[in-house]
């Protein structure tokens, strides 16, 4: 089958949809598929990647300079900040440079058996289905996939403004299938678009994971949070500030790309706290693997569920899933001492698996 993805993030970034592109993309090609991926622009050498994958990487041009640079006292920086805010969320930039860049990159291509968007961002989308609109030789199956919504989304701090709910109904109407990873997210779209929607969730090589053989209790007890904060939504803060009423020791890793959020309570907990940016997801699932448990904090909605809480199956520990805005401290301090009865499971970790995650894409393809 000759197959199309399209997406903004792939290997070696560190998030959810370059982790759903790269394994997909790399699975397809092992099965046989001839797969070509379009991703942004970007200075990695892909040359021992496409031959080890057999995979063909081309590239898209988003520029990502924002229209005006201010520099100077603290005012003008503010200033820069509204500028930068009113472009990503009136304006959708630069990520609406999809919606034009697309089009014309696939205007005189065609043949392929499936396109695949990948959003966020969900530019994206829209940039495929105007090249559809364009160009109707390019695909007979169009997935559009979606990590998070967009519309209806609710644990952005902003919400999107009205008029982009046109470009939501139009991509939604012309794709044939809509993937979502996870069921209850089907709220987070328009109703009259419901019946195309299938779940299929993200998907990981389970042949790469590397964790402990055995688990070793740690002296002392020792935890991991990994991933991005929403403030008074996934937020450690309140999870901290319930931590230093806490008369244990602990030790407790944070990879997050936010460490702004926690940098004041580095020198509050000292030793306790170890704070780092992200690091490979192979090698993370080996850290967890080794720790005593590790901590979700809840999005407070069944519409997104973080990704992470496959990571934390996979490596074997116990997970303690929090909701920061009602901490259950009960449960919390259990796990603090070792009892761990109250752990969330992740029920069908085989549902996870890249096989068969790639086998829902090309069945929907075919059926």
């Amino acid at each position: 089958m000759k197959i199309l993805i399209v997406s903004g993030g792939f290997f070696p970034q560190q998030n959810p949809r370059s982790f759903r592109t790269t394994e997909l993309t790399a699975e397809l090609a092992k099965q046989g598929h001839q797969v070509t991926v379009y991703i942004p622009e970007n200075n990695y050498d892909y040359n021992n990647f496409k031959i080890e994958n057999k995979i063909d990487i081309r590239f898209v041009h988003i520029d990502r300079e924002k229209k005006i640079e201010l520099k100077g006292n603290r005012v003008s920086i503010i200033v820069k900040r509204i500028i930068n805010r009113f472009l990503n969320t009136f304006l959708a930039y630069p990520d609406i440079q999809y919606l034009w860049k697309l089009p014309r990159l696939f205007s005189k291509i065609g043949g392929y058996d499936l396109v695949i968007s990948i959003a966020v961002p969900h530019p994206i989308h829209w940039g495929v289905e105007k090249a559809l609109r364009k160009n109707k030789k390019l695909t007979h199956t169009w997935i559009a996939d979606c990590g998070d919504p967009f519309m209806l989304c609710k644990t952005d701090t902003f919400r999107n403004p009205f008029f982009f709910k046109l470009f939501e109904k139009s991509f939604c109407k012309r794709a044939n299938y809509i993937t979502i990873p996870v069921e209850g997210g089907i709220t987070g779209y328009y109703r009259e678009f419901w019946d195309k929607i299938r779940i299929i969730p993200q998907g990981f090589d389970f042949s790469k994971i590397r964790k402990v053989e055995k688990y070793i209790p740690n002296e002392v007890i020792t935890f991991i949070y990994a991933g991005s904060f929403i403030p008074g939504r996934r937020d450690i803060r309140p999870i901290l500030n319930f931590l230093l009423d806490r008369k244990i020791i602990f030790k407790f890793y944070i990879y997050t790309n936010q460490s702004v959020f926690i940098e004041p309570y580095k020198q509050i907990f000292g030793e306790k706290l170890l704070i780092s940016s992200y690091i490979d997801r192979d090698e993370l699932i080996y850290r967890m693997s080794i720790c005593d448990f590790v901590l979700n904090i809840e999005n407070g909605t069944s519409v997104q569920i973080p990704s992470k809480l496959i990571d934390y199956a996979l490596s074997g520990r116990p997970i303690l899933s929090i909701d920061s805005q009602n901490i259950d401290e009960g449960k919390f301090t259990q796990f603090l001492n070792g009892d761990y009865s109250q752990q969330y499971i992740v029920s069908n970790i085989d549902d996870y698996n890249i096989k068969n995650v790639a086998k829902k894409f090309i069945d929907l393809a075919t059926s």
